[in-house]
């Protein structure tokens, strides 16, 4: 194995969970039941917004992607943690942590981004609700979910080729059940603190900034809400809203907390259990809360039954 002292390292160790050995198996088989979960509800949510016509609104459009993007997202990361779950040493060669990695970061960013664009349609349909036609056109929907993507790729390269050009000699432990930024930044074995306060200013940019951004239109939406004259509109308006503020929450909460906690600070345990939560929780959560909180898309789920499996 690479990784001895002064050598060029070859494979690096995914330790993960792996001090927890009489955990394995349940965390096997919970993540596996979580994953599926996580792909049968996304993939709904997609079928139905692409099949159903009373969904394909600009809120619609955003959520599709999102879902696509949470699929590839938790893809990128359990498949390869089911099988270091069944294995005594987990390793990884450093061209598919290099990969994993990139497409990590790539959809993470992309995420941020798309959520910061469903903020702005809600925005947009509660307090500009005569502008709303111009401001969420098809030409514009279509350019918010291209930056989003674009805004990942340029992340998720430049993360990697930053990270992957520096020197790896000596320890190759990775003290985390994925080949996160930090974790394998500390590796090098160079001064990394540059390279941290890159990774800082990405925070800062793509999870502290747009975090502020949705927060900024949700107080203008409390504001028209407060606004609204009887309790019953006030709550049809709340509605509409309340399932991606859930969404918003634990995915950045979470997030924010990982990336901006001082690394001085930083515990191993503590980065897995967050790093679960928004990686593997999140995903399994989001279809529930879009569907089950939403009657537009109830309806769409009735109809499309009823159109497939119960028509005569």
């Amino acid at each position: 194995m690479g990784g001895g002292n002064g050598s060029a390292v070859t494979e690096f160790v995914l330790l993960g969970f792996s001090g927890f050995s009489y955990l394995q198996v349940p965390l096997f088989c919970g993540v596996l039941c979580i994953y599926l979960v996580t792909l049968l509800g996304n993939t709904l949510i997609i079928l139905l917004t692409l099949l159903d016509p009373a969904l394909h609104l600009p809120m619609y459009f955003f959520l599709r992607h999102f879902s696509v993007v949470e699929i590839l997202y938790t893809t990128t990361i359990v498949p390869r943690m089911l099988i270091d779950l069944l294995s005594s040493c987990p390793t990884i060669p450093p061209a598919s942590c290099f990969t994993q990695l990139y497409f990590f970061a790539l959809f993470g960013i992309t995420e941020c981004c798309l959520l910061t664009a469903m903020a702005y349609d809600r925005y947009a349909a509660i307090c500009r609700p005569l502008h709303y036609t111009t401001l969420m056109s098809q030409g514009a929907c279509v350019s918010m979910v291209g930056a989003s993507y674009l805004m990942g790729i340029i992340t998720g390269t430049t993360h990697s080729i930053c990270i992957f050009t520096l020197p790896f000699h000596g320890t190759n432990t990775i003290h985390h059940f994925l080949c996160d930024i930090l974790p394998v930044l500390r590796l090098a074995s160079v001064s990394t603190f540059w390279g941290e306060v890159g990774n800082l200013a990405v925070t800062i940019a793509f999870i502290v900034t747009p975090f502020l951004l949705i927060v900024a239109s949700y107080a203008c939406i409390l504001a028209t809400i407060l606004g609204v004259a009887t309790s019953q509109g006030r709550q049809k308006i709340f509605s509409t809203c309340s399932s991606h503020l859930f969404v918003v929450m634990m995915f950045f909460g979470t997030g924010t907390v990982a990336y901006m906690r001082p690394w001085a600070d930083a515990s191993h345990d503590t980065d897995q259990i967050l790093a679960f939560f928004y990686t593997v929780v999140t995903p399994m959560f989001n279809p529930f809360v879009y569907t089950l909180r939403n009657k537009e898309v109830t309806g769409a789920m009735t109809r499309l039954v009823k159109r497939y499996l119960w028509s005569p």
